[in-house]
C-alpha cells in the first residue's frame, strides 16, 4: 500500500502567520505529513511545486449558483468549476435565486441532492429568512445549514422577499437559539426606494445616479439597525458586501461592546469603481453599488488593519439579455467567483503590499473559524482537509472570455491583467482543476 496518495514537492505554504517552506504529503483526502524532503517514493502521485505557493483552498461564503429553478443564469456543476478554476475548495451557496428558494426543509434537501451530484467541491448551503417561515429554521438548521440569510431591501427576486423589522427581530431570537449565525444584507430599503424614484423621475440612467440613489448612508443606516437588534436578540450575525469603510464605523464600535459581528467585502468593492460601472454597463451592476477609487483604497486600508473578516465574492450571475438596455433597469449582480483569489494577489500583494499571509486568512481561515469550520477546513496543515490551491504568483494573464467557466460568460474582469495564477486546486486531496 502507498504511503501517500499524492505528494507536493517544494511548495511555500502560505498559512495566515506566515509563509514557509516545505512538502506537503497527503492520504485519504487529509494532510497526513508536513516536512523538508518528503520520501516519495512510496507517492502515487507528485506535484513539483518548487517555486509555487500553497494557499489553503478558498473558502467562498457568498456565492449565488440559482439551482433549482434558474439553472439557466448558472448552476452548481459550472459555478463549481468556475470556483475551482480560482482555487477555492469549499462554497456557501445562497437561498435565493434559486426556485424554490432554500427557506423550508422540503427546498433544503431538493437543492443539497443536486450540489451532491453536481458540485465538484465541497459545498454548504444557507437557509433563508423571510416573512412566515420562522416555523422553518429550526428544520433548517437540523438540516445543516451554514447560517441563515435576510435581506433589509428589495432582494430583485418575487419568491424572496425581504425581511420586516419584526421578522428579523423574531428570527434573530429564534437563530440565537439554535446556536447559528444570521447574514445580512444591509441597506435601507426606504432610503433606496425614495432615491430610486427620485431619479426614475428624471430618467437619469448614468452610474453615478445610480451610486447616489445607493447610497453608503443607507447602508450605515441599516447596519445600525441590525446592530441594535442583535443586541436585543444576542444573535451572531454576518454583515455581507459592504461597499465602503464608513459602514465599518458602527460595526466595531459593536464589536468593541462585545457583540458577535463579523463582516464581508467583495472583491469587486476592492478593484472596480462608479468609472468602471459608466464604461462598462450593467455588466459592473451590483448593490450596494460600486463607489469612488478613495473608498475602494480605504477598504484595502481597512484589510490591512484586519478590520474586515471575510472576502466573499457575492457572484449575482444571470443571462445576458438581463444585463442590457437602461442601466436602472439592468440585473444588479457581478459574476465574479472564478477571479477572487487573482484580484486580491494583484490588487493586494502586488499593488499595496498586503501580505500573503493576511490573504490567506480574509479567504480562507477566518470564514472557516467563523462558521465552525476550522482547522479541518481552512488550514495547509496536519490533520486537516488537503484542501490546496496552487499559485504561480509571478505568472500574468489576461483574462479572457473563453478562459471561464460560468454558464454565461460575462465578467467585469474580462480583458484585464492579473499576476498571480491559479495552478492547481487541490479539493480533499483530489485535483479538480490544472493549468499545467
Amino acid at each position: 500500500m502507498r504511503e501517500f496518495d499524492l505528494v507536493i514537492k517544494n511548495g511555500i505554504i502560505v498559512s495566515e502567520e506566515k509563509l514557509s517552506k516545505a512538502d506537503v504529503g497527503i492520504k485519504d483526502g487529509k494532510i497526513i505529513e508536513i516536512g523538508i524532503h518528503i520520501k516519495t517514493n512510496q507517492a502515487n502521485q507528485i506535484i513539483d511545486a518548487d517555486g509555487l505557493y500553497l494557499f489553503p483552498g478558498i473558502i467562498d461564503s457568498h456565492v449565488h449558483f440559482n439551482e433549482p429553478g434558474r439553472s439557466e443564469w448558472e448552476g452548481l456543476e459550472t459555478g463549481s468549476r468556475s470556483l475551482a478554476a480560482g482555487g477555492a475548495t469549499l462554497f456557501f451557496d445562497m437561498p435565493l435565486n434559486s426556485h424554490p428558494p432554500t427557506t423550508t426543509e422540503q427546498a433544503f434537501h431538493q437543492k443539497d441532492a443536486i450540489a451532491t451530484e453536481k458540485s465538484i467541491i465541497d459545498y454548504r448551503l444557507w437557509g433563508g429568512v423571510v416573512p412566515g417561515n420562522i416555523a422553518e429554521l429550526e428544520k433548517l438548521a437540523q438540516c445543516g445549514v451554514i447560517g441563515f440569510k435576510a435581506f433589509m431591501s428589495n432582494s430583485g427576486i418575487d419568491d424572496f422577499q425581504s425581511a420586516d423589522d419584526r421578522t428579523l427581530l423574531k428570527a434573530m431570537k429564534k437563530i440565537a437559539d439554535l446556536h447559528s449565525i444570521l447574514a445580512v444584507h444591509a441597506e435601507s430599503d426606504t432610503i433606496t426606494e425614495f432615491l430610486s424614484e427620485e431619479i426614475n423621475s428624471l430618467s437619469d440612467n448614468t452610474a453615478l445616479a445610480f451610486s447616489n440613489a445607493r447610497p453608503i448612508f443607507s447602508e450605515i443606516e441599516a447596519v445600525q439597525r441590525i446592530l441594535a437588534y442583535a443586541e436585543a436578540t444576542k444573535c451572531k450575525v454576518h454583515i455581507v458586501h459592504i461597499s465602503s469603510s464608513q459602514v465599518l464605523e458602527p460595526i466595531l464600535t459593536a464589536k468593541r461592546k462585545g457583540l458577535d459581528i463579523s463582516v464581508e467585502t467583495c472583491p469587486h468593492y476592492l478593484s472596480l469603481t462608479v468609472d468602471d460601472l459608466e464604461e462598462l454597463g450593467a455588466v459592473a451592476k451590483c448593490a450596494p453599488p460600486l463607489r469612488s477609487k478613495q473608498e475602494v483604497d480605504n477598504l484595502w486600508e481597512a484589510i490591512r488593519k484586519e478590520e474586515i473578516d471575510v472576502i466573499g465574492s457575492d457572484h449575482s450571475p444571470s443571462l445576458p439579455s438581463m444585463k442590457n438596455g437602461n442601466l436602472l433597469e439592468a440585473w444588479g449582480g457581478i459574476s465574479g467567483c472564478q477571479t477572487t483569489l487573482s484580484v486580491l494577489i494583484e490588487e493586494g500583494y502586488w499593488q499595496r503590499g498586503i501580505s500573503l499571509s493576511s490573504l490567506a486568512k480574509i479567504t480562507s481561515a477566518n470564514p472557516a473559524k467563523r462558521f465552525g469550520l476550522y482547522p479541518n477546513k481552512g488550514s495547509v496543515s496536519i490533520g486537516s482537509d488537503a484542501d490546496i490551491a496552487i499559485v504561480n504568483l509571478n505568472e500574468k494573464f489576461t483574462l479572457k472570455k473563453e478562459d471561464l467557466y460560468y454558464k454565461n460568460k460575462i465578467s467585469p474582469y474580462i480583458g484585464k491583467t492579473f499576476r498571480g495564477k491559479v495552478k492547481t486546486t487541490i479539493s480533499r486531496g483530489e485535483i479538480v482543476y490544472s493549468a499545467f
